[in-house]
């Protein structure tokens, strides 16, 4: 695909020009209480939305702690899944992996059931089913399972009904794991951080979601983009927020994600941004976020 933006008009113009290269488009996106049952007025389905991306440090796990815990606020009961071994989904709500009896590791390996794993949070209506540091192992374990890359939905199914949301944090990889999230969702939420570097991984993760859609999944969609560490001072976020819309269109949030010193200090504190600095830039941003997400809806 030609860049959107020719080079021909100046620095600004051919810096955004190559910042739009890297995107190709795919062909056709102490144990806590356990949870009480959901109340039967509640919708009976939940959407489930895998949040990914290939390249760390994009914020995407800090997105679904703090989008969760905005959609929480909402009155919404909200699960997170932490899929990524490095846990830091986990830690970022307060819980300790070094006290686990049971994690996602267990659910995927040893079918444990997912009931048994969840874990509640300080935060009324979000909850967690963690990771631990065995989870690194599961890569290579998952290969000679059967229904492999169902894994991850086979247990979901089984606690669907009791959650409004269920936002999956996939690893910064496209291994089994991230499959198994893909696989799972109805709708992915794609994090970009407004640098240069950080639309690379892009088009590898559309090609990959549409291969996912075509083999495994029908349903599923990239219904969200969020531009998060957006830094107003710099040509460069305003080059790349602007060539994200342009290419991707209403897919991308109105809602931008500031890149704030609370929000990074908040998981070292194990809180959310709206319970850490309840506030903050970085609150209000992600509140709005998850009101936008919410009014959005599934995809149809």
């Amino acid at each position: 695909m030609t860049a959107i933006v020719k080079e021909s008009a100046g620095t600004r113009t051919r810096t955004r020009g190559r910042l739009i290269g890297y995107i190709r488009h795919p062909t056709s996106t102490t144990r806590c209480p356990r949870p009480a049952p959901r109340p039967v007025e509640r919708a009976p389905v939940a959407r489930v939305i895998a949040i990914a991306n290939q390249k760390g440090g994009v914020g995407k796990t800090t997105t679904a702690i703090n989008l969760g815990a905005g959609l929480a606020e909402l009155d919404y009961r909200t699960l997170i899944i932490d899929l990524d071994p490095q846990g830091n989904a986990t830690t970022g709500v307060g819980v300790n992996p070094r006290n686990l009896e049971t994690s996602m590791y267990d659910v995927l390996l040893a079918d444990a059931p997912m009931e048994d794993c969840v874990e509640a949070t300080a935060v009324k209506n979000l909850f967690v089913a963690p990771a631990s540091l065995e989870l690194a192992g599961a890569e290579i374990e998952l290969v000679s399972a059967m229904s492999r890359e169902r894994k991850l939905l086979n247990a979901i199914n089984e606690v669907r009904d009791d959650y409004d949301y269920i936002l999956i944090d996939c690893p910064p990889s496209l291994g089994l794991l991230t499959v198994n999230g893909l696989a799972a969702a109805n709708e992915v939420l794609v994090p970009i951080q407004c640098e240069y570097y950080a639309l690379e991984g892009l088009g590898q993760l559309l090609r990959n979601v549409d291969l996912v859609k075509r083999n495994l999944n029908p349903t599923l969609e990239v219904s969200t983009i969020v531009l998060v560490m957006y830094d107003r001072r710099t040509t460069l976020a305003e080059d790349v927020a602007t060539e994200v819309r342009e290419h991707f269109g209403d897919t991308v949030a109105q809602t931008v994600i500031p890149r704030t010193v609370r929000l990074s200090e908040a998981p070292s504190y194990g809180q959310p941004i709206t319970t850490f600095d309840n506030k903050s830039k970085g609150a209000k941003s992600y509140r709005a976020l998850a009101a936008e997400v919410d009014e959005r809806g599934a995809p149809a």
